[in-house]
């Protein structure tokens, strides 16, 4: 039988996982008032929960089926005032009270689970827009609901276009986590990189059709994720170069939702610079070195992320 929770208890659930599971994240949160950072926790724990459903081990129908409890739960989050405690579900409970002092885009955490479905269903893309569509369900919604917890240095109406860097730099960061992703990911059956350039790339043929098995092979075989004799270095080459063309795209993005900073008070700016500095660092490995990415995930040390979180603070200004 469940216990109820309080909101105090259920904000250090939240905080605890963020700590645990998104140590480039907490860095530049812990930079925030306690109330914000509590929110951002709380709102990083309900991502956390649904991307947990979308790569578990359980049978697609199943996962489709706790995507659509998560979208329910919403619902009621947005259509009713937070209790002072809940019935054993701190997330929700911290989201709820997150929500009252914040209120956040009623559609962002949806569209979130939209993107988790579409892993979920094995959807893959043939061009990079489609691909953009999927990085801003996943990380250009949560761009949004983090602007709703930021402090602005003007009222929200006076900030034209604060909304869409918000979201271009979610792209940017979900971009940079694919890149750093890649085999660990085709070792897990996905593919996120755009058909359109594996073919650019040579990495399939031009005649292969959108979606299909030998993307996932290429992919899996220039990162060195199949154990065959059949790895050439031409295609380990070749994914390098892919690569490096992908970071790229990723750091136009960051120089759009970089723009945001400016906007935003000097906490929250700080916060802002500290992430994304912490990205552009990672960004930064994978150009330099594109064949690291198919042999391990590129990370940083915590002294380094220490120092970045720091230069954000002395970056955000007065």
């Amino acid at each position: 039988m469940s216990t109820a929770v309080d909101v105090a208890d259920a904000y250090r659930h939240c905080e605890a996982v963020t700590r645990t599971e998104a140590a480039n994240f907490f860095w530049g949160i812990r930079l925030l008032s306690a109330e914000r950072r509590r929110a951002m926790c709380a709102v990083y724990a309900f991502a956390r929960r649904v991307d947990d459903i979308g790569d578990g081990t359980l049978a697609t129908e199943e996962k489709l089926r706790r995507l659509d409890v998560q979208a329910r739960a919403l619902a009621a989050l947005e259509s009713a005032a937070p209790p002072a405690q809940g019935p054993g579900d701190p997330v929700m409970l911290a989201l709820a009270d997150a929500n009252a002092r914040f209120p956040l885009p009623p559609s962002a955490l949806g569209e979130l689970i939209e993107g988790v479905r579409m892993d979920v269903t094995g959807v893959t893309y043939e061009s990079f827009d489609e691909l953009v569509l999927y990085c801003r369900r996943v990380a250009g919604a949560i761009g949004r609901v983090c602007l709703a917890i930021f402090g602005l240095r003007g009222a929200p109406g006076d900030v034209p276009g604060a909304e869409a860097m918000a979201d271009d730099l979610g792209v940017a960061l979900q971009l940079t986590n694919i890149l750093r992703d890649v085999r660990e990911d085709a070792e897990n059956g996905r593919v996120y990189l755009p058909g359109e350039d594996l073919r650019r790339f040579g990495l399939i043929a031009r005649s292969e059709e959108p979606g299909g098995p030998k993307k996932l092979v290429a992919v899996a075989r220039a990162a060195g994720a199949l154990a065959s004799p059949a790895r050439q270095q031409d295609d380990v080459e070749r994914l390098a170069a892919l690569l490096r063309f992908e970071a790229d795209r990723a750091r136009r993005w960051f120089e759009r939702g970089m723009a945001l900073a400016p906007l935003l008070d000097r906490r929250s700016a700080a916060c802002v610079l500290a992430m994304a500095g912490i990205y552009r660092r990672l960004l930064d490995r994978i150009e330099e070195d594109p064949e690291a990415a198919t042999r391990r995930r590129v990370s940083l040390p915590a002294h380094e992320k220490a120092w970045v979180a720091a230069r954000g603070m002395l970056g955000a200004g007065g």
